[in-house]
């Protein structure tokens, strides 16, 4: 079965290993956004005092998982997603981590599965309702799993990675603004074939509001690693171009094909992997909801 968890822009199954050296770059962005997720629970004592129990749908290996379990320390969080090898990985990234018994985790393959998955005060998801056919069914299931007053929040989208120059001295000017184009036509004609697909505007907060919650904000980070890159990040934009270029195939012409191929060259100064001009931007916007109380 194909995990929830995908990386973000890029269509396919990631395999566990990737997925998680994707979410270690993006971890800064994470504590981030769980600190900003405190603030709208309410003061510091409600927070304590209230959030008990978290729900991760889409969690992959367990980053985000874990980042929220440092943030809400009284909080038992539930890693969800569909692939039984990646909750493995984030049952063991939890024990190394000395979140055992924190973070648990739980299978669960269909929007109306996640409904069953509460209550909780805090849900997030990443990256998860796009890759799923009805994505306004997705947030009302998702709702149905809030206490009231919790509050929802929808990683979606925000900007595609940008890693290379314009003009990187190899085939054509633009070659990485071909890729995103080529790959969002890819995913376009593959989300139009999902069981279920319904073709919504992607307008999050209407859609939140639609599943019955009430909008409290949207947020985007800023995910900027200049050049110099780390090998971490220069080993996971090798992997990214060698998936899109696996994926794309014919999609691309043959300069561009044959450009990522020298790349991808472990032995050259000009592969990503050696290249002085490589960096890493890209921001993640997270849509937030809360389910109101009832009137007393």
């Amino acid at each position: 079965m194909t995990p929830i968890h995908r990386t973000q822009d890029l269509d396919g199954e990631a395999p566990g290993a990737e997925a998680e050296q994707e979410a270690e770059l993006h971890s800064g962005f994470l504590r981030d956004a769980a600190q900003w997720l405190r603030g709208l629970l309410g003061s510091e004592d409600r927070v304590t005092a209230s959030v008990r129990r978290i729900l991760d749908v889409g969690s992959g290996p367990g980053v985000a998982s874990c980042v929220l379990a440092r943030a809400f320390p009284q909080a038992n969080v539930i890693a969800v997603d569909r692939s039984a090898p990646l909750l493995a990985r984030a049952e063991v990234r939890a024990a190394e981590r000395g979140l055992t018994g924190r973070v648990t985790t739980r299978r669960a393959e269909r929007p109306e599965e996640f409904g069953r998955l509460g209550p909780a005060e805090l849900i997030w998801t990443g990256n998860v309702c796009r890759h799923l056919g009805d994505q306004q069914a997705v947030l009302r299931s998702l709702a149905s799993a809030l206490r009231p007053g919790g509050v929802v929040a929808v990683a979606e989208r925000g900007l595609p990675p940008r890693f290379l120059p314009r003009d990187i001295g190899l085939g054509r000017p633009g070659l990485q603004a071909r890729l995103d184009a080529a790959i969002e036509a890819q995913f376009a004609a593959e989300r139009a074939r999902l069981p279920g697909a319904t073709s919504v505007v992607e307008d999050w907060p209407y859609l939140l509001a639609s599943a019955g919650l009430v909008p409290t904000g949207t947020r985007t980070f800023l995910i900027d690693l200049p050049a110099p890159l780390g090998l971490p990040a220069r080993r996971h934009l090798h992997t990214r171009l060698r998936r899109m270029l696996a994926a794309l195939g014919d999609g691309l012409d043959l300069v561009d094909r044959l450009t990522v191929e020298q790349l991808l060259d472990g032995d050259a100064c000009t592969g990503i992997l050696w290249r002085p001009d490589a960096f890493y931007l890209t921001a993640v916007t997270v849509h937030t909801a809360r389910l109101c109380r009832p009137r007393t």
